[in-house]
Order: structure tokens, then sequence, then C-alpha cells
């Protein structure tokens, strides 16, 4: 799992010293989610 980054929707796999895109330089990066739902019982 990596980062996204908000601003210009890029995947970055490491971060290096500072949480930086090195595409477009945004410091605001979310983490990426797996798409796996969860089942939960109602009982």
């Amino acid at each position: 799992m990596g980062y996204v980054c908000a601003k210009c929707g890029k995947k970055i796999k490491t971060l290096d010293k500072f949480a930086r895109c090195a595409f477009c330089g945004n410091r605001i990066l979310v983490k990426e989610r797996p798409n796996v739902a969860k089942e939960v019982s109602t009982d």
C-alpha cells in the first residue's frame, strides 16, 4: 500500500524524509485503502 496525492492523484509508493508529492510538490497525501468489503453480522 502506498499514498495518493490529493492534488494531482498520482500514486506514491514510498515516502522520503519529507511527506511531499514528487510530481507536483503538494504535501497532502491520502493513504490508499484496499477495496475489500467487510461482512458484519447483525444478530
